[in-house]
């Protein structure tokens, strides 16, 4: 998860005629961070106790949602990025990297399932 965003947004950034390199990494920075924090405390709960899971990823959700609104903020009114670039980028790796986690846990649980 962390290498191919930071790979792919170091490949468009690396693009030639690309002036939006800043907005491109900016826009993957919060989604791989609320992705990766997310993942790792899902895996160590569900390990130790799976019944917790569902109160974690509402509380994970409420805390999610105060930092992307904190971070778009930020971006967008202290640094000024060019809004397009940015919104693109944070829109494109927000979808992929829940797609990929909602994939990952639903492997996950598989695991655990009783047999059929």
């Amino acid at each position: 998860m962390i290498g191919v965003s930071v790979g792919s947004a170091g490949a468009v950034a690396a693009l030639p005629g690309m002036e939006s390199s800043r907005e491109v990494v900016l826009g993957m920075l919060a989604p791989l961070a609320g992705a990766a924090a997310t993942w790792i405390l899902v895996v160590r709960t569900y390990a130790s106790r799976p019944a917790a899971l569902t109160p974690l990823m509402v509380a994970a959700f409420g805390g999610k949602l105060v930092f992307f609104g904190a971070y778009v903020t930020v971006m967008l009114a202290v640094l000024e990025l060019r809004p397009v670039p940015f919104v693109v980028s944070f829109t494109t790796y927000f979808i992929a990297l829940h797609v990929f986690e909602a994939l990952r846990l639903q492997r996950l649980f598989a695991r655990r399932a009783p047999a059929a």
